[in-house]
């Protein structure tokens, strides 16, 4: 662990574009290494774009069927061997938001796996280093992109808290299609002490208004949520921001809930059209709330809260209108029986995985045609915590950056 702490001390004192050559020269010089690559996982969580400066020369490496891919998927270093030298590939992971895979070349002498440990923690504190980093330099947000955002785009996946969450009482993943041109879904989350706060959006339109639409409405919830209002109250604050804006002639559709992390019970407050389905056991149902008005569409509009309970072992799946609504060529909606099939095929895979297996499905049921909206899909995990788990710490609000 001395030499962890040597490489960890390097980084923190790194300039922000100039972590890779740190860590480069730190893993060279503690254990021995021979080259040092990261690569991060593009907006399409398909491939694996190396971390350079321009000119870019590294071709990308795709998530499935390579080394990299399969690290990065099983979230466990994956190790090969070749002309005399060990690659070793290992996941960079941020409490549970997988951001790619750092490659380590070591010479045969200088390999042995009880290191592995060791430069996961390395990995890990590499991952630290980049979130922070991003503040100053686009060097990592450049590096995830296989392709040109557009304008709309670029606002959402700023807007995003990140793609995936594990906490002991929950697991989050997520994306959105097509990845490179979404524009008016979203989602969010804030984990607290005792509660998790998740919301899906769909903003009405296309393009830049409805990116900015959903822009002003997911900032209009975190701030309510922030100033500790209660969820019928942090939807009624956007609901009047959005109003005040648009005056009845855009709206945002959202599904908002409170998870209390203690007792699995939930607060929910359906304003609009994204929908969720339960996996408990074998069994998949739609689960439906009453229908309230989406945010921005009349002024001084009263939510009601209702209220349900998950147990531990759930998966809950939360779809917009562009996967549900979604039509085979013979005209059949993805969410009359093939989602529910989707979601029983996947229930061996992490949640973390789960919207992009969906996805992917959702994309072969459509047929050639591609979408003609966005598509969200967000899955959590339930295990919640044994009675009396309550960890004693104050109930502050963190997360949704």
């Amino acid at each position: 662990m001395d030499k962890f702490a040597a490489v960890e001390r390097a980084l923190r004192s790194a300039a922000p574009h100039t972590l890779l050559n740190v860590v480069t020269v730190a893993l060279m010089e503690q254990y021995g290494a021979e080259r040092v690559e990261l690569r991060l996982a593009d907006y399409g969580m398909r491939s694996l774009q190396a971390v350079e400066s321009v000119p870019y020369t590294t071709e990308p490496v795709l998530i499935h069927g390579s080394p990299q891919g399969r690290a990065f998927g099983a979230q466990e270093p994956c190790v090969t061997h070749d002309n005399g030298s060990y690659d070793v590939h290992l996941p960079v992971t941020i409490r549970g938001d997988r951001m790619g895979v750092l490659t380590v070349r070591l010479p045969e002498d200088r390999y042995a796996q009880s290191l592995l440990p060791e430069i996961l923690h390395v990995c890990q504190a590499l991952g630290h280093e980049i979130l922070v980093a991003e503040r100053d330099t686009d060097l990592y947000v450049l590096a995830r992109r296989a392709a040109r955002l557009t304008l709309a785009a670029e606002m959402q996946w700023q807007l995003l808290p990140g793609r995936s969450c594990v906490r002991p009482e929950f697991s989050l993943g997520a994306h959105l299609e097509p990845a490179y041109a979404i524009f008016g879904d979203n989602y969010d989350w804030s984990a607290s002490a005792n509660h998790l706060t998740l919301t899906v959006t769909n903003g009405m339109g296309e393009g830049i208004e409805a990116a900015l639409l959903t822009n002003l409405a997911v900032n209009a919830l975190r701030n309510a949520r922030r100033a500790g209002l209660d969820l019928a109250d942090q939807a009624a604050l956007a609901d009047q921001a959005v109003y005040a804006q648009y005056r009845g002639s855009a709206y945002v559709s959202v599904l908002l809930l409170r998870f209390d992390l203690n007792t699995g019970e939930v607060e929910a407050v359906d304003a609009g059209s994204p929908r969720m389905w339960r996996l408990r056991e074998r069994s998949v149902e739609a689960v439906s709330f009453d229908a309230q008005l989406p945010l921005g569409m009349f002024e001084d509009t009263v939510y009601v809260p209702e209220r349900f309970t998950v147990e531990s072992g759930d998966r809950l799946l939360f779809g917009s209108d562009g996967v549900y609504e979604a039509s085979s060529p013979a005209g059949e909606r993805y969410g009359e029986r093939a989602l529910a099939r989707s979601l029983l095929s996947t229930r061996l895979l992490p949640p973390a995985q789960v919207p992009g297996a969906v996805l992917r499905e959702l994309a072969g049921y459509h047929g050639e045609t591609p979408l003609d909206d966005d598509a969200l899909v967000v899955c959590l995990d339930w295990r919640g915590r044994p009675e009396n788990g309550d960890d004693g710490e104050a109930d502050e609000v963190s997360g949704g950056f």
